[in-house]
């Protein structure tokens, strides 16, 4: 159910000789969204002779390496995609196509976000080229070397018996509720991450920390490491500006909850499978 095996791409940054051919994947990102198209109502990514027929204009390409044996392409472009082809924001895929293609497009877009946002070293201000061997920056002033950014954070599920702690953003609709989550602050190990964010978001000390898997969340660059943790003590006080909810819950009483395919989901469904309310 989770990615704990090794990843379907093989991947790579620089292309080989005649590998960008009509069946190349291309993930296709125009504002933000992901070029699509309906394979018996799935969403895929478009190909190399799909992308032939749009009136669109490349500013930037990146080789991700090979899927399956396909090759597969990040590519940020401007302009319309042809008639019958639809864009989609990344939550829109999820859900809706294979994990493994969530996954590649999310790839894909962190790829474009850090290739527009590290055009100049940040130490010195030159413009910056890519590396020769690496899928990095390489600055010819000052020597400066920029790879890819991933911003870890924890996620984690706070039990009490047969209760869960779930909460809602103040920025979320109505009546969705998830697990409480965080980034990683400099200097931090992962585990006094999740003590820390459960006490500022909620107030709450927990205990008995379990490390579950990660997943990559490109929203913009995240890697989330997911966690089930046992209340030790407190009482809920909801971090003002943040948390706008939080309540314990119990399996017959669930609110609105993420879907497995999201990490939070995941945290949850392994709780309800464990306590036999699966």
């Amino acid at each position: 159910m989770w990615p704990h095996e090794p990843d379907e791409l093989e991947a790579g940054h620089i292309a080989p000789d005649d590998i960008d051919h009509g069946d190349a994947w291309y993930f296709v990102f125009s504002r933000g969204e992901l070029v699509t198209k309906s394979v018996q109502g799935v969403p895929e990514p478009i190909t190399g002779d799909d992308f032939r027929w749009f009136d669109m204009e490349v500013t930037s390409k990146h080789f991700l390496g090979s899927y399956q044996n396909r090759p597969c392409f990040a590519i940020s472009a401007t302009g319309r995609p042809a008639e019958g082809y639809s864009t989609v924001g990344l939550r829109g895929l999820l859900g809706r196509t294979a994990q493994s293609l969530f996954y590649l497009a999310g790839r894909a877009q962190q790829v474009i976000e850090w290739h527009e946002t590290h055009q100049f070293c940040g130490r010195c201000g030159t413009a910056m080229v890519d590396h020769a061997h690496d899928r990095a920056k390489h600055c010819p002033g000052c020597r400066l070397i920029n790879y890819p950014r991933l911003s870890p954070s924890i996620i984690v599920l706070v039990t009490k018996g047969e209760e869960m702690l779930l909460a809602r953003n103040a920025a979320w609709p109505n009546g969705m509720y998830s697990t409480l989550a965080g980034f990683v602050e400099a200097g931090e190990s992962i585990e006094q991450t999740v003590h820390r964010e459960v006490f500022e978001e909620v107030g709450l000390r927990v205990k008995n920390l379990e490390y579950f898997g990660s997943q990559s969340w490109p929203f913009p660059n995240s890697l989330m490491l997911g966690f089930h943790a046992e209340y030790a003590g407190g009482e809920i006080v909801c971090q003002e500006d943040e948390i706008a909810d939080a309540q314990w819950f119990k399996p017959d009483g669930l609110p609105q909850i993420p879907p497995k395919t999201a990490i939070s989901g995941w945290l949850i469904q392994e709780f309800l499978d464990r306590s036999g309310a699966g």
